[in-house]
């Protein structure tokens, strides 16, 4: 090395000044003699004994892949503004370049770089063997770079088929490793339970997005890196986010995770169902709180009506004209009011009609239950057998008969099914215990609909219409409706009971309306004329 030192003369005056660069990766920080202690002593050393005098020194804890490295710059300013400055000791090539931009960089500085483990010294002097050589250099530590980049996909990769979470853990998990030494995720004990309150909240429908961030501000939720208050936008990532029931979105495919969920499968459901109607149905807050904002369309163009109050006092209805100008003409909110109210006095019937009813629900009680029973054994038939299909495949693993990594990809295949089948068993036996009681209160607000109504506040309304009807329009002067079922089926009966008890005539057994597998009429369309 002292010999290949006389190869050039420095451009400057200050011969014998350099400076030096030190530079690790994150990956590479805690391997032995990678550190940054270790490469200065080193330079240090080598500075020393070639008798050079450092004036700075020059430390990088970036990736040398990409151009635009922090202390790189920094180093790149200082030789351009200190000419006299001419000598730049590295260890090794790669520890100061790894990609082109920064290797022409330097080579229109005019340097004299001394490479001290490759025990190499370029400069404008240098054959052009040597740069040749060192342009190779260049280029291979390039192509290390892609191929640890594709090694390392590969490996995460493998890491999701096998329901770990590959990479940083998401809000509400922290990264830990288990007792094989792999890197997994858990729950954050700091904020997993206000991730877990967020699907609460805004699973019910009662808040929106902007109140669900503000709660959770004020539950002390913060961004794990900037320690700030979690923006909206990150409460909305988080909300469809299917990584807090225990699957995982990677590169396109939806995997089965090995994580602890934090909300259940029905829950994260609802929230998403809860994500979609806000999204179809425009919130925006208003001045005044109409009843029938959003709730009815325009039988002409399709458009939605909106309120409008006049004289200060008197609340209309009409077309928003988002489509053209609509010929519709105004309609007064007590006409609308009073077209509704008649609507839901047709669910209004007696006790003989509840009776019918409630006795249809306790038969199909009987058949659900019947059901219920044939689907929980096949279902359980169908765990067990994946339960030994997992046993036989572990034992062909220990025996060598397959791949560590095949076993890992479909016994998690197995174990996600068998989730699914616990969770369709949970849901049908939880079905089976409330389904007399939900047609019971079914059968109680359809009654005490039209009462209910007249009494209402205008959210109030709006909320009970929105629960009762669906695909309300206004044209011509009528409204037209579908109620959402079972209360179509509700008015179907309640209608002809009446019709027949005011004839003279025997009830039929409007019962049978009530039997799912004997509808056949989905929707029941009600129109409603205003004179």
């Amino acid at each position: 090395m002292a010999n290949s030192a006389r190869e050039s003369a420095p451009r400057g005056s200050l011969a014998r000044t350099a400076v030096t660069y030190a530079r690790v990766s994150s990956k590479e920080q805690d391997k032995e003699g990678y550190s940054i202690p270790a490469q200065l002593k080193l330079l240090r050393h080598y500075a020393a004994t070639g008798g050079f005098t450092v004036v700075r020194e020059f430390v990088e804890t970036e990736t040398a892949k990409r151009a635009g490295r922090t202390a790189f710059g920094q180093m790149v300013h200082f030789l351009e503004d200190h000419r006299d400055c001419s000598t730049l000791i590295v260890e090794k090539t790669d520890r100061l370049y790894r990609n082109f931009r920064d290797y022409l960089t330097l080579d229109d500085l005019d340097l004299e770089i001394h490479f001290v483990k490759e025990g190499d010294i370029l400069s404008r002097n240098s054959h052009s063997s040597k740069w040749t050589m060192h342009e190779i250099k260049v280029a291979l530590a390039r192509g290390y770079v892609r191929n640890l980049g594709e090694e390392t996909s590969k490996g995460m990769e493998e890491k999701a088929e096998e329901g770990m979470w590959p990479s940083y853990a998401p809000l509400g998990y922290t990264n830990r490793r288990d007792e094989q030494g792999r890197k997994v995720i858990v729950p954050d004990p700091e904020c997993a339970p206000a991730i877990a309150k967020l699907f609460q909240w805004y699973a019910g429908g009662d808040f929106s997005l902007k109140d669900v961030t503000r709660m959770a501000r004020e539950a002390g939720l913060r961004s794990r890196r900037s320690l700030r208050p979690v923006p909206k936008s990150t409460i909305h990532k988080t909300l469809r986010n299917p990584i807090y029931y225990g699957d995982f979105r990677w590169r396109g495919k939806l995997l089965r995770g090995v994580h602890t969920p934090l909300v259940s499968r029905e829950l994260w459901d609802q929230v998403q169902h809860a994500l979609a109607g806000r999204s179809v149905t425009s919130r925006h807050r208003q001045k005044h709180n109409f009843a029938f904002s959003g709730l009815v369309k325009c039988g002409h163009c399709g458009c939605a009506l909106v309120g409008q109050i006049q004289k200060q006092k008197y609340t209309y209805y009409h077309c928003s004209g988002y489509k053209g100008n609509c010929g519709e003409p105004y309609v007064p909110q007590q006409v609308l009011e009073e077209a509704f109210a008649e609507l839901l006095r047709g669910l209004v019937f007696d006790a003989e009609v509840v009776n019918w009813i409630s006795e249809a629900l306790r038969d199909n009680q009987r058949d659900k239950r019947r059901e219920q029973a044939e689907a929980s054994k096949r279902m359980r038939s169908e765990y067990d057998n994946l339960e030994t299909r997992i046993d036989r495949m572990y034992d062909d693993k220990l025996d060598g008969k397959i791949e560590d990594a095949y076993f890992a990809r479909r016994s998690a295949e197995a174990r996600h099914r068998q989730s699914e089948i616990l969770r369709e068993m949970e849901r049908q036996r939880r079905a089976s215990e409330v389904f007399v009681e939900d047609g019971i209160r079914i059968l109680e607000l359809a009654r005490g609909a039209y009462e209910l109504f007249t009494r209402q506040t205008p959210a109030e309304k709006r909320r009970l219409l929105q629960h009762l009807l669906s695909n309300c329009t206004w044209q011509h002067g009528a409204l037209q409706v579908e109620y959402r079922q079972p209360f179509g089926l509700l008015a179907v009966a309640a209608t002809r009971h009446r019709k027949q008890k005011a004839a003279g005539a025997p009830p039929d057994d409007l019962s049978a309306n009530w039997h799912p597998q004997r509808d056949s009429n989905p929707c029941c369309r009600r129109e409603r004329a205003v004179s």
